[in-house]
């Protein structure tokens, strides 16, 4: 062996050893600093999530529990309005005014409550929409960051630390 396949023999592996040097520190930052960065982002938008969720849950209760009271609300007063009409078909005149009057009311009353479990309702549906829309936004900004955009985040991480450790 000559001495030229020598120092070729010398180059290749110093090219093979500073390879491996560079994966080992490449591995160190990022089991160091980098991968603690990502778990921990990881976590709290999974915790966001998770409070989206419960939040969205619980809106879905409430509006369920709203429509049962418009339901309610409903039967009620075509209730009251059916005793209504058998009252003022059984009593005179009087009566009957009476019975119109106390059912107009008591109509009125339950269309104000129905219109406030309404808006209340809508309050609700928009606050679980605003809820939705987020999570979806969250979600969407997760996916956008792919295996690419990920290394070359990673990729400016480094040399900015190389610039950093060179100015040092």
């Amino acid at each position: 062996m000559g001495s030229s396949q020598l120092y070729v023999q010398i180059a290749i592996w110093s090219q093979v050893a500073s390879a491996l040097l560079f994966i080992a520190a490449m591995a160190f930052v990022w089991m160091r600093w980098l991968q603690p960065m990502v778990l921990a982002a990881q976590a709290r938008s999974n915790r966001q999530i998770s409070e989206a969720e419960r939040h969205r849950d619980e809106a879905k209760a409430a509006v369920e529990a709203l429509r049962d009271e418009i339901e309610g609300a409903t039967r009620d007063a075509e209730l009251i309005r059916r005793r209504a009409d058998g009252q003022a078909v059984r009593e005179r005149e009087v009566v009957v005014a009476e019975a119109t009057v106390a059912c107009e009311r008591v109509l009125h009353n339950a269309a104000g409550e129905l219109e406030r479990a309404r808006e209340a309702a809508r309050l609700r549906l928009r606050d679980e929409i605003l809820a939705r829309a987020l999570a979806q936004a969250r979600d969407q900004a997760q996916r956008s960051i792919d295996g690419a955009a990920n290394a070359r985040l990673v990729e400016r991480f480094l040399v900015t630390l190389e610039s950093a450790r060179g100015e040092a």
